[in-house]
């Protein structure tokens, strides 16, 4: 499996980014270059480790020791056919996935482990140059008809699995553009998107449609769908941000994260709607609530806007620099630092925000803090805060983004009136993928809760599995499950 010795000859190798003082001027991706030929050594070290946890670590279940031998070998061409068979779009997990894969590398032991993210986005970027990623409409169809409502990854992952096996689909998206998530929730120096529009490209042309403008309990008819489609795959996300229901939440400045996001990219893309900037953090003191990618994402927004101060909050205590080794090869609670983190920015942890204070007009001009203490309760193993008294502060701020999650999908309009059941976190309930109604599925956030985009990916091609099944009575859709016997010559 690739060099027996790779792990030993070579060290852990990332392309190099750009300078923080030159990228924060443009939203171009941030990283340079990186020779094919080091991409081959980073290949090298993945070891013939007998049991490949990071197969079980990817929610996909690539098969990675593979595709790193065929990259091992330079066979790139042996390499896209593998990480095909598993995922639908390398070019975005590529660029956006934390990697779960690599915190499950054995190397990852004792060493940095394998590169997996990068040798993935080298895959997939080397065959859409050698002509390996062309339209492919299926041969033959089996007159079903499918309707996807939503353009997210799932409900795209879904889309391009149904279309493969033959039936007829339909994506329904609210919003002007497709892409969901991945179109308005991740900034462009995280993924261009070029990146987007030549992947829907392809689908398009593999017979696959999309209805833009098209909000489903709003505009369009739940029970149209029901009527026209023989199924129903609803993957609308988990959209109600988490919110902060503290003393002066109502003061002018303060905005949910994925509202600036979703502007940013709008005004970005060249949407004339967005052309007139509403939320600026130019010249401004920001503060972001929210330690996780969104705040992240909203901190090199801010940073590229060119505000005056940017500080980052998060309530829950500051991770430790260095991964548990008990931890392997579950995901590490360890301190992470982005790129927007190197471009400028103040964070601080176990910090909790009383309330916002405003000036005469109206505006948020400082948020009234206080450092907390996490405990673990003996008796219900629960973790509890409790304020650190003497520790309040206000920290000054005329722009304020919460980032602190989202709670469930949208229960007004099509999830109401199509009567689904949902659990108790109001997610959508199903058994497998299939909803309480007959033909309605459900996949992605909508139904597991806010998750990664790797998730959705996976959310959304077992769910197509399930449907195919559904319609067809079998199918040759594959599963996770089916890489697991997965064999390459």
């Amino acid at each position: 499996m690739a060099d027996p010795k790779g792990f030993m000859k070579y060290q852990r190798e990332l392309p190099e980014s750009r300078s923080p003082k030159v990228r924060i001027d443009d939203y171009k991706e941030i990283y340079e270059p990186f020779p094919t030929e080091k991409t081959i050594n980073q290949a090298a070290r993945c070891m013939d480790c007998g049991v490949p946890f990071c197969h079980s670590g990817c929610p996909l279940g690539n098969v990675i020791p593979e595709f790193n031998d065929a990259i091992y070998r330079s066979d790139f061409a042996e390499a896209f056919s593998i990480l095909s068979e598993t995922n639908n779009f390398p070019e975005f997990t590529g660029r956006i996935c934390p990697a779960p894969c690599e915190a499950a590398c054995v190397l990852g032991i004792n060493q940095s482990p394998v590169s997996i993210e990068h040798i993935e986005k080298s895959i997939v970027e080397e065959a859409y140059e050698r002509g390996l990623i062309r339209p492919q409409p299926p041969t033959t169809r089996t007159g079903k008809k499918v309707a996807i409502v939503g353009s997210g990854p799932a409900g795209l992952a879904a889309a391009d699995q149904l279309n493969r096996a033959g039936h007829l689909v339909t994506v329904f998206e609210r919003k002007d553009r497709v892409g969901g998530l991945l179109r308005y929730g991740i900034p462009d120096f995280k993924l261009e998107k070029w990146v987007l529009e030549r992947r829907l490209g392809i689908m398009e042309a593999e017979g696959i449609r999309f209805k833009t403008n098209a909000h489903v309990g709003v505009n369009v008819d739940p029970q149209w769908l029901e009527e026209q489609f023989d199924a129903v795959l609803l993957c609308g996300g988990s959209t109600v941000p988490r919110d902060l229901d503290i003393p002066g939440r109502n003061l002018e400045g303060i905005h949910f994260a994925m509202e600036y996001l979703e502007q940013s990219n709008r005004r970005i893309a060249g949407d004339p709607s967005a052309q007139q900037e509403v939320i600026s953090a130019h010249g401004k003191n920001v503060l972001v609530i929210g330690g996780g990618d969104t705040g992240s994402d909203c901190v090199g927004t801010a940073n590229r806007q060119k505000a005056t101060q940017i500080n980052q909050i998060e309530l829950l205590a500051k991770p430790p620099a260095e991964r548990d080794p008990l931890s392997w090869p579950n995901w590490p609670m360890v301190m992470r630092t982005s790129s927007s983190h190197e471009e400028g920015v103040e964070r601080d942890w176990a910090i909790l925000t009383k309330a916002f204070l405003g000036d005469e007009t109206g505006k948020v001009k400082a948020a009234q803090t206080v450092q907390v203490e996490w405990t673990k309760d003996p008796v219900t193993g629960k973790h509890k805060l409790s304020e650190i008294p003497g520790t309040e502060s206000d920290i000054a701020c005329d722009l304020v983004f919460l980032a602190v999650g989202f709670v469930h999908p949208e229960q007004k309009g099509m999830l109401e009136q199509l009567g689904l059941q949902t659990d108790a976190r109001k997610n959508v309930l199903t058994s497998g993928y299939h909803t309480s109604r007959e033909g309605i599925f459900a996949a992605g956030d909508m139904r597991r809760g806010q998750s990664l985009v790797v998730w959705a990916i996976s959310e959304g091609r077992e769910a197509a599995h399930e449907i195919d099944v559904w319609l067809m009575g079998e199918s040759t859709l594959p599963t996770k499950d089916d890489s697991m016997f997965m064999v390459h010559d």
